[in-house]
């Protein structure tokens, strides 16, 4: 008799927590066990099944970590060979942002993939500023794109001001050859007398400075030197050949664009694979932890389980006692 009214009371105590369930596939999800103060626990199961996304989750951002340092070591050597070719025409031509003229052309390089932290954004955010410093009635400013990221973002809210969008640069590696093919393309279809290249200069795995190189037409060049300006220097230099002043302006020109282009596209490079360092680390580092919560939270609920189990045999053996 004693049994029976036993267990009498504990179905009463039970009967509202089993009838409050009216979803049969929640209740097969929560444990029916009653936590150390009446809550339930979750169950064992989907934690061990989170805990297994979360270590394969860490497992790929620690490779693809490892697949960025070393195509990182690879480019990073090419990077710094190559500027020494833009630098003599820095001394020759200057590098003058704040010239004012009537058509610029932005330049915008970006990468094509993601995952790299907000370089791309970096880049399309100093070309739309520029844009707006450069915009008026009687001035013309249009986009040229490198790469996915910022075709994706500038197509938003001025895709009628990209006059053209190059993609898939970093698919296979780049020589300067390729680049100033890529150079002549541009200059085949822009009208201008400024370009403004913008990119990330690498200085680090974890910084990278946002850049802004300018490269002058011909003829704004040629007027700048005879007015005296910060361009009159060029009038002390003496032309020896056949070729005139502005042959000799048009072929820099090129060969500057083609230069600082190569420099500012492996630069960039550069900088998206040490970011992307940077995010996979820290996403390994977050999955750590969150490995270690779920962990805790697996051997609390494992020990919960444990001790109303062992409270059950010893009521139900105190009953059979008593």
């Amino acid at each position: 008799m004693a049994m029976a009214a036993t267990v009498r009371r504990e179905g009463r105590r039970l009967l509202p927590i089993i009838s409050s369930s009216p979803n049969p596939s929640r209740s097969a999800l929560i444990s029916d066990e009653l936590g150390p103060q009446g809550a339930r626990s979750i169950s064992t199961q989907i934690v061990r099944n989170r805990m297994k996304s979360v270590k394969n989750i860490q497992k790929i951002t620690k490779a693809m970590k490892m697949v960025a340092a070393s195509k990182l070591r690879a480019i990073q050597v090419r990077a710094e060979n190559s500027r020494g070719l833009w630098q003599p025409f820095t001394a020759l031509l200057g590098d003058a942002p704040s010239i004012d003229v009537k058509k610029n052309v932005i330049v915008t390089i970006s990468s094509d993939k993601g995952l790299c932290g907000g370089i791309n954004s970096t880049s399309v955010k100093i070309s739309k500023g520029f844009y707006k410093l450069n915009s008026g009635p009687d001035k013309e400013t249009k986009y040229v794109v490198l790469g996915e990221k910022a075709k994706a973002q500038l197509v938003r809210d001025s895709k009628k001001n990209i006059d053209l969008c190059i993609t898939e640069l970093q698919k296979n590696p780049l020589n300067y050859t390729q680049v100033a093919v890529l150079a002549d393309e541009i200059l085949k279809n822009v009208e201008f007398d400024a370009l403004r290249i913008v990119f990330n200069k690498f200085q680090s795995v974890v910084s990278f400075i946002p850049t802004l190189s300018t490269i002058l037409s011909p003829e704004v060049v040629e007027r700048e030197s005879e007015s005296g300006g910060k361009l009159g220097d060029l009038d002390s230099y003496e032309i020896e050949g056949g070729e005139t002043k502005a042959e000799i302006l048009q072929n820099l020109a090129e060969f500057q664009f083609s230069c600082v282009m190569f420099n500012a596209i492996l630069e960039n490079a550069c900088s998206e694979q040490g970011a992307r360092m940077s995010a996979m680390d820290s996403s390994s580092r977050n999955a750590g932890e969150m490995l270690d919560r779920l962990t805790l939270t697996y051997n609390r609920t494992r020990q919960a389980s444990i001790t109303t189990e062992l409270i059950e045999i010893i009521s139900g053996a105190s009953a059979l006692t008593g």
